[in-house]
């Protein structure tokens, strides 16, 4: 059996939209040494493509990182031969809130030096060495406390169209980035409870622990994540602390948590927190866009990759194998032309060509 996917992108997006099976998001991570990643990964790369899982695994020494989802009727049977691991046994599953549309197309497991990027290359330190859980209940006391902070552990593209009200969302665009900014931001808070909450619990795990290691007292993180949270606050009928819309790193994008709009149209202002990539994909910049926008600009971030979209592929083509210097910017960090696009440029890198040709 092949251990990687070869079919195309295309012929798989085709197959997933006919089927027409209802299906299920699941994401979880642990931390625990592997010994060899690799012999792991192929091994459940043949195991989950059995059990006709999609999605994207990390595997590295320091444990596994996943976000998949599969056919509704394969859960029971994936839960049991996943427990079937000894040190699986019993892991706690994060099932989507919402399922609109499928989230994979194609299994990816790919063995990473670690399940989370997080730039630490201290020896000593123990990612297993956490702070202490909290469930949704305990969570929603914790947030009327004075001497708490809670520190939201995502992306500002993530926390920019949901969070916890009178969370601190630093102004990062990577975990490891936002990793060194708070233990250096929060010195002086050492003393106070520290709560940390991300996506599905794994970030704010391995942030926890990192901030025991460097000295703070009481640490705190929210168990499972916003996923956790929002179906335990569902299930037990308690009241829903957060705003806005949960960003996913799958097609969905995003989840809807409360009908709080929080953020805005990166082109016109208006309230909005749907993201989206823009429809050039030489530029395929991540942002936020209202339907408005959206049809005006035909899902594009600017006129220019307007102008680039609705050339032939072949042209899009020379364009994008031309591009050179043009200044590529990070996800979410919108500006006007964000890729550097310019009109006159991008009729010179045509008219090269055709005369190359």
């Amino acid at each position: 059996m092949l251990l990687r996917n070869i079919v195309s992108r295309e012929e798989l997006r085709k197959r997933m939209e006919a089927d027409t099976r209802p299906y299920t998001t699941i994401s979880f991570y642990i931390y625990h040494r592997l010994e060899d990643p690799t012999a792991f990964r192929n091994e459940f790369f043949k195991e989950l493509t059995a059990l006709e899982v999609v999605g994207r695994i990390y595997v590295a020494q320091e444990g596994i990182n996943a976000q998949i989802a599969l056919p509704s009727e394969r859960y029971e049977a994936f839960k049991a031969h996943l427990y079937n691991y000894p040190f699986l046994n019993g892991l706690r599953l994060n099932v989507a809130i919402e399922e609109k549309q499928k989230s994979f197309i194609k299994l990816d497991v790919k063995v990473r030096a670690k399940i989370v990027a997080d730039g630490i290359e201290d020896p000593e330190f123990d990612p297993s060495n956490r702070g202490k859980y909290m469930r949704a209940q305990e969570w929603n006391e914790a947030l009327n406390d004075p001497n708490t902070l809670v520190i939201d552990m995502r992306n500002h593209y993530e926390s920019e169209v949901g969070r916890f009200d009178g969370a601190v969302c630093p102004d990062a665009d990577t975990f490891r980035e936002e990793l060194q900014g708070v233990i250096e931001e929060h010195n002086s808070d050492r003393n106070k409870r520290i709560l940390m909450y991300c996506t599905g619990g794994i970030r704010c795990e391995k942030a926890s622990a990192w901030m025991k290691y460097k000295g703070f007292h009481e640490v705190y993180h929210l168990e499972g994540g916003i996923i956790n949270y929002v179906n335990q606050v569902q299930a037990d009928g308690l009241e829903n602390r957060f705003k806005g819309v949960n960003f996913v790193f799958d097609q969905r994008l995003a989840e809807r948590v409360s009908n709080d709009v929080i953020s805005t149209c990166h082109q016109c202002g208006e309230p909005a927190d749907s993201h989206i990539n823009c429809a050039n994909t030489a530029c395929h910049l991540l942002f936020i866009q209202c339907p408005t926008c959206a049809t005006k600009y035909e899902a594009c971030c600017s006129v220019e990759c307007q102008t680039i979209a609705a050339l032939p592929e072949e042209q899009q083509r020379i364009i994008r194998k031309g591009r050179g210097p043009l200044k590529r910017f990070s996800k979410g960090r919108f500006v006007a032309n964000p890729q550097g696009f310019k009109l006159d440029e991008i009729q010179k890198l045509l008219q090269e060509a055709s005369v190359t040709e």
